[in-house]
């Protein structure tokens, strides 16, 4: 007879639960405007997931509150078991926006230094942090050279790099590879999938459908606010003929007839 051993049940990384974000509408005054609607998903340590839907589905509203910037008007969100109203939640993130602005006439060095200064890293420690990151987003080559001499690409994964220089085991990236060329959308792609064989975890929203394909372990598709698709994108392209896009524009398409 077999004696039954307690396995330890893994806290995921990330977790929604019944999330609502509602704001005063801007076209009808006294009336409200719901951006995300009971919206639960989870993400486990190591995945890549990729967080998608048309503009205005409540994709930034949801990594909003993740980063702390807005509330939830009900639910909550958790990272690393700690609910994101809590300030310490999001010690071990790193965050990308999908505009960036950094002064042109620092360099690539000189910002990641003031950010490992905000994160209150030691200057040695910042140093080794900064070599590696600037190496792993392969930017070392021009750390010297103002950001006004970069490319589109080449300030990206500046971007990238600063939401590294703490080390973090999360990244929430939105949009990462907007308005990038065919190039600079493969070096981003490949940052990724460098990070998740680290062991990091990445919640990123995406257009590029071909993308996410690539890189992420499972999926999620936002419509409305509301969560219409969620699983494994091996499972997903097998459902669906090997096409993430065709299933996203049915789910799209059949919402607009609605």
């Amino acid at each position: 007879m077999r004696v039954a051993t307690c396995v330890d049940v893994v806290e995921p990384i990330l977790k929604i639960d019944d999330l609502w974000v509602e704001y005063p509408s801007r076209e009808s005054k006294g009336r409200i405007q719901q951006a995300v609607k009971a919206l639960s998903l989870t993400v486990n340590r190591g995945e890549v997931f990729g967080f998608l839907g048309p503009n205005g589905a409540g994709k930034t509203s949801t990594m909003n509150v993740l980063l702390g910037f807005c509330p939830p008007t009900r639910g909550n969100a958790y990272l690393f078991g700690t609910s994101v109203r809590e300030t310490f939640a999001r010690q071990r993130i790193g965050y990308l926006p999908e505009l960036t602005y950094y002064y042109k006439f620092l360099t690539a060095e000189e910002i990641l230094r003031f950010y490992a200064q905000i994160f209150g890293i030691p200057r040695a420690v910042a140093e080794q942090r900064i070599d590696l990151v600037l190496k792993l987003v392969e930017l070392d080559h021009a750390r010297r050279r103002p950001i006004k001499t970069y490319s589109k690409g080449m300030q990206q994964r500046v971007g990238l790099a600063q939401a590294l220089i703490n080390d973090p085991d999360l990244l929430i990236l939105d949009e990462p590879t907007s308005g990038l060329d065919p190039l600079g959308r493969m070096k981003v792609r490949q940052i990724i999938q460098r990070l998740r064989n680290e062991g990091k975890t990445v919640f990123f929203s995406s257009h590029e459908l071909g993308e996410v394909e690539t890189v992420c372990d499972r999926v999620g598709i936002l419509i409305q606010g509301e969560m219409r698709v969620e699983g494994k994108v091996s499972d997903l392209l097998q459902q669906h003929y090997g096409n993430l896009e065709q299933l996203f524009m049915e789910i799209v398409g059949c919402n607009a007839a609605a």
